[in-house]
């Protein structure tokens, strides 16, 4: 494998703003991948999601194929503002490449790309492959999940390739999360002359976060995190709004249920007299559960492993990813098949170098054995 040129294509990557706001970047990216695919010979279509995020990419080998062997899934966006890639465009060191996006999951796109252009021929004939990038993953896959879900359904199997936990280990298992919008709509008045006139929106948001919080179980692993909160435009007023951004994450999809409805509750009975909350969620995506079949595909992975002399383990981690949606799809769905890499969504996100070839190496015997 040309390490150099491989490292070359994800700099042409990296080195582009393409945060999920940012759709003109996510345009470009995609525009850099449908180009390196069509040099291999590769069927490639970009999909219109709507003008508030960039498009899709499909990518396959049988563009009249029906029904797919497998399904590689990847996605386009990174969490970062525009101007990032020229506060620190991509950088490397003996062991290490560093920039936004980098394994998160700029390096999880080339290596799909790198397992097709070395897959041998009879391979390529005998497998309908597809491969779907979508722009919008680190927001929730709001405007994708639809078109990444009808894929999934036309597949046997879904990889997806999100990289690799720190020590090498793939994703069996992912949280199924939800994100949440709370707005509280009270009084104003002068907090001076007349403060008994006012209905404090932010009384009620504070109120709000002791009751969210005590929905947290520990034990069963589901957490819920209000992360931002506004409100009020001064000292001297009693605010008549206030807005809080909820993240719930969890193991069980019931779990989750569970959580849901005594948020409806809650807010529905309100957290200050005459102050109403307005409970709106803005994303979901269901816990991946390792079913029967995945655990079956799990096997496959692991011969693929010895097969290449790469070992390998599996974790269940707490981030979600498309995987999630798939999995919920009853589709045997795996995560990790990227590189090794760690220090997501900041600016110590990192790629191991040495992982880059066997990682490929895994995913094109993977492949051959479906």
């Amino acid at each position: 494998m040309d390490l150099q040129r491989y490292i070359e294509e994800l700099r042409s990557l990296v080195n582009v703003d393409c945060g999920t706001q940012t759709p003109e970047g996510v345009t470009r990216v995609a525009g850099i991948m449908a180009s390196l695919w069509q040099r291999e010979g590769w069927h490639t279509q970009q999909v219109d999601l709507g003008e508030k995020v960039g498009p899709g990419l499909f990518v396959t080998n049988q563009p009249e194929a029906e029904r797919f062997d497998v399904l590689l899934v990847g996605h386009l966006d990174t969490v970062f503002p525009a101007g990032t890639a020229a506060e620190r465009p991509m950088s490397e060191d003996e062991t290490r490449l560093y920039g936004p996006g980098v394994s998160d999951m700029k390096s999880g796109l080339l290596n799909i790309l790198w397992a097709m252009r070395t897959l041998e021929e009879e391979h390529k004939s005998r497998l309908a492959i597809a491969v779907a990038m979508n722009p919008d993953e680190e927001t929730g896959s709001v405007y994708s999940h639809a078109w990444l879900g009808e894929l999934a359904k036309r597949a046997r199997c879904v990889l997806v390739c999100e990289a690799a936990r720190a020590d090498g280990s793939l994703v069996k298992a992912r949280k199924g999360l939800a994100g949440y919008q709370l707005t509280f709509s009270g009084v104003a008045a002068h907090a001076g002359n007349d403060p008994e006139k006012g209905r404090s929106a932010i009384n009620a948001l504070a109120n709000a976060i002791i009751a969210i919080n005590g929905l947290t179980d520990w034990e069963r692993g589901t957490t819920l995190n209000v992360g931002v909160i506004q409100g009020g435009s001064a000292a001297n007023v009693v605010a008549d709004r206030a807005t809080a951004e909820l993240d719930v994450r969890f193991w069980d999809n019931d779990e989750y249920d569970r959580v849901h409805q005594a948020l409806e509750a809650l807010c529905g009975q309100g957290f200050a007299p005459e102050v109403t909350t307005t409970l709106t969620r803005v994303n979901h995506k269901p816990a991946m559960v390792a079913s029967d079949a995945t655990q079956e595909l799990m096997q496959t992975v692991e011969a693929a492993g010895r097969e290449e002399g790469i070992a390998i383990s599996w974790q269940a981690v707490g981030g979600g990813s498309d995987a999630n949606h798939t999995a919920a799809l009853g589709i045997p769905t795996l995560d990790g098949l990227g590189p090794i890499g760690a220090g997501f969504h900041s600016p110590a996100e990192w790629l191991d170098k040495a992982s880059i070839e066997p990682r490929v190496r895994l995913l094109k015997r993977l492949i051959s054995m479906l």
